[in-house]
Parts: C-alpha cells; sequence; structure tokens
C-alpha cells in the first residue's frame, strides 16, 4: 500500500497551489486591467481626432476654399505625435493626407465596402497602430462622401504593457515562491506543539503510564487530542494494573494448592508408608488438581469471554425453571448450614442457558456461602417496563463495606484481606458472572444495606448477546 504523502508537504503544496491561484488572478486582473486602459486611451484619442474632422468638414463654409479646409485638418494633428490622418473620397482620390509612411488608403477602401467605422491594429516593419476609420462623411461644399483614417502610433504603449507584464509576471512568480517557503516555515513552526507532543509520548514506558499532557499547554486544535491521550493513558493504566494484579493473584492462587501438593508429596515419601497411605496423600492431591483445573478453565473462560471468543447458543429460556433446578443442586448444602430458599415471579429471556444457569448459580452459591444459619436466600425474577428482565439474588448476613463493592467483580477479588481460601472457591465466580452478563448485553449490580445484600441482574428481554 502506498504511504501517504506528509501533512507539511500535502499543507505545502496546498498553500503553493492557493497562492498560485490567488497571485495569478491578481495578475491577470491587473495585465488586463492595464491593457483596457491603454486601448481606451488610445480610441479616444482617435475619436477626438476624428470627431474634430467631422465635424470641421461639416461646417466648412461652400464659399470657401479647400485649402482653408486642409489647413485646418493639419492643425488638428498639432500636439498629436505621430498621428498619421487621411481624407479618401467616393472616387478613391486622396483629398488629404498628413506626413507619415503609412498609407492608409487600403483601409478607407476596406472600410468604405463594410461599415460605417471601424477600429483596428495595424502592424508594419516598423511600428504598430491604432487605425480609426470613418465611412460617409458629407462636407458642407461637396456632394461627395469621404472616408476618413486616423492612424497612431502605439509601440510606447505596447513596450511598456510588455515590460509591465515581465515585471509583473516575474513579482508574481518570486511571490509565490516566497510565499511558499514562508508556508512551508509556518507548516514547521505549527507542528512544533505535534512535536513536543510526539516527544512525550516516547518517552513514556510501562512502568511511567501516570503520565499526563497538560490540554493547557497546547494550542486548542491540540487540546482533543491531549485530552484523548490522556484518557487512553488512564485506560491503559489501569488495564496494566489489573494485569499486574491478576498475575500476582494467579502466582498466588496457583502457590498454595503447589506448594499443599509438593509438601504432601514429600511427607508420604520420607518413609515408607502403607497402601491407604499412600490412597488417602492421593485422593487429597486430586481435590487440589481438580481445584487447579477449576481454576484454569474459569480464566480460560475470562480470557474468551473479553476476546470475543464465546460462541453462544441462543434459546428461549424459562428462568423460574433454571432457578428451581439450581435449587435442587443446592438444597443439600442450603439444609446443611439451616438456610431456606425461596423463589418469587417468573420471566422468560433470549440468550445461552448454560451461562445465564452458571450466573445465577455463581450468585445463589455465594449467597448461601455468606448466608448465617437460620436466615434465607431469596431470588426474585421480574419483567420491568423498560422491556428488560431483571434477577435479583438475596440474602441476610454481614453487610459488605461500601469500598469493597466496585471491586466485587474483579478476578480473584475477596474482601477478606487475608485472601484466605474459602472451601472450593476461585475467586472468579463473580468475574464470570459479570463477564456472562455484558456478553449478552445487560449489567449486574450489587447493594448491601441493614444487614441484606443483592445482586441484581437485568438483561434485555431479547438479548444482546453476541453470538457466532
Amino acid at each position: 500500500m502506498r504511504r501517504p504523502i506528509s501533512l507539511t508537504l500535502r499543507l505545502n503544496l496546498f498553500f503553493g497551489i492557493s497562492a498560485l491561484i490567488v497571485f495569478s488572478g491578481f495578475g491577470w486582473f491587473i495585465e488586463r486591467s492595464m491593457e483596457h486602459h491603454f486601448r481606451s486611451g488610445d480610441a479616444e484619442e482617435l475619436e477626438i481626432i476624428a470627431t474634430a474632422v467631422t465635424q470641421a468638414m461639416h461646417s466648412h463654409p461652400e464659399d470657401t476654399s479647400d485649402a482653408l479646409l486642409l489647413q485646418r485638418l493639419n492643425d488638428f494633428l498639432i500636439g498629436h505625435h505621430g498621428v498619421i490622418l487621411q481624407v479618401m473620397r467616393d472616387d478613391k482620390s486622396v483629398f488629404f493626407k498628413s506626413a507619415g509612411k503609412l498609407d492608409l488608403t487600403q483601409f478607407s477602401i476596406e472600410s468604405s465596402n463594410k461599415v460605417n467605422t471601424s477600429t483596428r491594429r495595424w502592424n508594419d516593419d516598423e511600428h504598430t497602430y491604432q487605425i480609426l476609420t470613418y465611412y460617409q462623411i458629407k462636407s458642407s461644399n461637396s456632394n461627395d462622401n469621404y472616408t476618413m483614417s486616423v492612424a497612431m502610433p502605439i509601440d510606447y504603449h505596447l513596450i511598456f504593457l510588455a515590460n509591465f507584464r515581465y515585471a509583473l509576471w516575474s513579482m508574481i512568480a518570486s511571490g509565490i515562491f516566497i510565499m511558499s517557503i514562508m508556508g512551508w516555515l509556518a507548516i514547521r513552526q505549527g507542528h512544533v506543539p505535534l512535536h513536543n507532543i510526539i516527544s512525550q509520548i516516547r518517552r513514556i514506558h510501562a512502568n511511567d503510564l501516570n503520565t499526563r499532557l497538560n490540554p493547557d499547554t497546547v494550542p486548542r486544535e491540540l487540546e482533543n487530542l491531549a485530552i484523548s491521550f490522556n484518557e487512553m493513558l488512564a485506560r491503559m493504566e489501569q488495564d496494566f494494573q489489573r494485569l499486574s494484579n491478576f498475575s500476582a493473584d494467579i502466582a498466588h492462587e496457583l502457590r498454595t494448592p503447589v506448594t499443599s501438593l509438593l509438601t504432601q508429596t514429600q511427607v508420604i515419601l520420607s518413609q515408607t508408608r502403607s497402601n491407604d497411605d499412600y490412597k488417602e496423600i492421593l485422593y487429597s492431591n486430586i481435590e487440589e488438581y481438580e481445584r487447579m483445573a477449576q481454576m484454569i478453565g474459569d480464566m480460560l473462560f475470562l480470557a474468551q469471554t473479553e476476546n470475543g471468543l464465546v460462541e453462544l447458543d441462543v434459546v428461549e429460556i424459562n428462568l423460574s425453571e433454571e432457578v428451581q433446578s439450581l435449587y435442587e443442586y443446592y438444597e443439600a448444602w442450603a439444609d446443611e448450614k439451616g438456610i431456606s430458599l425461596s423463589l418469587s415471579g417468573n420471566a422468560t429471556v433470549v440468550g445461552d442457558r448454560l451461562m445465564l444457569r452458571r450466573v445465577i448459580g455463581n450468585l445463589l452459591s455465594n449467597a448461601i456461602k455468606h448466608t448465617s444459619s437460620a436466615n434465607k436466600v431469596s431470588i426474585k425474577l421480574s419483567h420491568e417496563t423498560n422491556n428488560d428482565i431483571t434477577i435479583c439474588v438475596e440474602n441476610t448476613g454481614a453487610d459488605i463495606p461500601m469500598e469493597h463493592i466496585p471491586k466485587l467483580f474483579d478476578r480473584f477479588y475477596r474482601v477478606d484481606a487475608s485472601r484466605k481460601r474459602n472451601g472450593d472457591s476461585t475467586g472468579l465466580g463473580l468475574a464470570i458472572a459479570h463477564s456472562i452478563v455484558e456478553i449478552h448485553g445487560g449489567n449486574i449490580e450489587v447493594v448491601s444495606s441493614d444487614g441484606i445484600t443483592q445482586f441484581t441482574v437485568k438483561i434485555p428481554v431479547l438479548s444482546q448477546a453476541k453470538h457466532n
């Protein structure tokens, strides 16, 4: 895949192209304005002469000789440097011709065959002229029509325009080049805060995830970037801390059964034992192996749920039937502790039956474990108005301190600071329940006060669980 061009080059190209378009547009407008100015000025000067000649011929007295008129025509050219005037009769004879090498006869003939007035530009070997031709001019002392042609050399104007055009476009090219360099410098300077952020990011390592960028020290355009990066660092720090704690928890949880296995094996091998003693120690070891196998299986399950690798078998589930089935399984344990089990309500949900059964089972076993004798554990099922199914597992017993409630669903977390193992528990039951509820699009909450602890699970009736 082709690598995109750098932001600096992209912005510089955009800046240069913008300058090229803007400066070229202004240059073209200025050049056209100057050309129009000179064309208008030349045409106006020719019109003044032509108008004066036309009026002179119309107003020339009939009893006056043509010599006086010719003199007046010569006078009109005074002050107009290089202007050539020619007046021609209908019979193609020249009535008046001022000094000058340019013969205007051909222009008078061409004009008489076309229109009354025409303007053109003519170039000979020496000069360039602006020519104005008037046709059908009536003289007051004659019935003849005349054609008048006035030519003005415009070499000076053309040279000035050529020099002006060269200077103008040279300045525009220089301006575009200079603006491109300045744009490049400005872009480089504008990227300094971004490079500073990159330098700070490069200095961050796994043991320094508490570093944060200060949004107040960066330009406003980069403020959201700094805030987003800080939020990402906070998530990474939290996940890294959780991973570190998880590693420590795994080591701690596995060290106890491994140490127990090692100690028991060393003791039994320290001297000759009977077959019954060997069997007893092997059965004891089996219990530890089963506990370790359960712990490893639970950790693999959590890893699969967090990475979206669990395949769900989504069906319609009658929750009251599942609870009754679990009551039958836990009934002996509850009776042993003198705890009564109760169920109220009924609900049906769409989801993975075995996983939701595991959620209820984990919560139920947790409730029985922490309920004092001669009390009860109750499960309430209800269908909320917002189309959620609620499963409430309630038990009586010691309150859970508020500071522990946010961490109850962390792996291996126990309220008991001594981390004492309790029965066959791996410390992952609540974490597994939380993961299963999440992949079903629901949530789980805990409330503990006045000797009553409630775990409340809410799942949409049509589960949002993702399955392959």
